[in-house]
């Protein structure tokens, strides 16, 4: 041991640094920490003790001066380190802080990390932690739509209604188009998913043409009725809709979800549903697709079968999008609203007075 270095160990020092060594569920660096003044406390030597610890001599005889000045607890905590480099000001953060929320000199939209940390002169860790403290991620961006529909109150709640207090002896239906759905076909067959390895698929394809479907989410029952058509235009809607009828029960009511799109609402549209009095149409407000339930069936048909997919041909890409609407209609789930109108229409009013206060 080292000169001037006395290791004394109490009975009770013994028992506690025993117990620390027959642990398991400690630190390993306080096990050894332990073990070394134990085997010291033995009367091994330093080349004994560097055997069984399987540590140097510099490791052995500080943890031995450790002990013999802060006892058993000064094994158990490391020494603080003062810093390498002293830390951020506060006013270096704070301009960080206020540049990010401003647009970058030159033609770039936004801060990189290594622009941020050449502009205020700091590196690109700091930068990074100073974001990541105060939660901003300016490679980032959420996209957004508010409605400027006068009406907006009025059908957001004429809709939550149907789809949370249906109307007596009647069929809630959500129907929109799903256009341009492209038959795409890869150039080179792809490798499958296997441990450590992603599945494969090229990033160019073939464009075998496109289809569009129609869709009736019935928001009770949950269950979808689709149709693809070569176009989207107002007499393909008409189609969709005599199928529709035909498929419903004869003696209920029909109250249909749809969008503002043109097709929608065109005079031959309209004259059909003259010649109809069952059915009732509830439109949207102005960019409020997301009030559409029948948009959660394209999301789910969009991820599940049409983004991964490859498709030879219009038929082969019909064919695939009626075998998912089947295995969907197997275990239908009605549709449930949960989101308060009253919310909505106070977030979208704080919206338009934000946007307003700043443009």
């Amino acid at each position: 041991m080292r000169n001037g270095i006395v290791v004394t160990v109490t009975a009770a020092d013994r028992t506690r640094l025993a117990a620390i060594v027959a642990d398991g569920n400690i630190p390993q660096k306080h096990m050894w920490r332990a073990k070394i003044v134990l085997l010291t406390a033995d009367g091994l030597g330093t080349a004994a003790i560097m055997r069984q610890t399987g540590k140097s001599k510099s490791v052995v005889w500080r943890w031995q001066e450790r002990f013999m000045h802060a006892g058993v607890d000064g094994l158990l905590k490391d020494k603080s380190r003062p810093p390498g480099k002293p830390p951020l000001s506060q006013a270096v953060i704070d301009r960080v802080i206020a540049r990010t929320a401003q647009p970058p000199s030159g033609e770039a939209t936004h801060w990189t990390g290594a622009a941020m940390a050449k502009a205020a002169g700091i590196s690109v860790s700091s930068v990074q932690r100073i974001w990541r403290a105060h939660g901003l991620k300016p490679h980032q961006v959420r996209t957004f739509k508010l409605s400027k529909d006068p009406a907006f109150a009025s059908k957001l709640r004429d809709i939550v209604g149907l789809y949370v207090d249906p109307p007596a002896h009647a069929v809630v239906l959500s129907v929109d188009e799903k256009s341009q759905i492209q038959a795409l076909d890869r150039t080179q067959p792809g490798l499958p998913l296997k441990p450590g390895r992603a599945g494969t698929m090229t990033h160019d394809y073939k464009r075998h043409g496109t289809t569009t479907l129609f869709a009736a989410l019935d928001i009770l029952e949950g269950k979808v009725i689709g149709q693809c058509t070569r176009h989207h235009r107002h007499q393909d809607f008409i189609r969709f809709l005599n199928a529709l009828e035909a498929s419903l029960p004869r003696r209920k009511a029909v109250h249909v979800v749809l969008d503002n799109y043109a097709t929608h609402k065109h005079p031959a549209v309209l004259a059909w549903l003259g010649q109809h009095p069952r059915w009732t149409f509830h439109f949207t407000p102005t960019s409020c697709s997301w009030l559409n339930a029948v948009e959660t069936f394209f999301a789910k048909l969009t991820k599940r079968r049409l983004k991964r997919g490859v498709f030879r041909s219009i038929a082969e890409l019909k064919a695939a999008i009626h075998r998912f609407i089947t295995e969907a209609n197997h275990a239908p789930k009605p549709f449930v609203w949960t989101a308060d109108p009253q919310r909505i229409v106070a977030a979208v009013q704080r919206g338009i007075q934000k946007l307003e206060s700043i443009h």
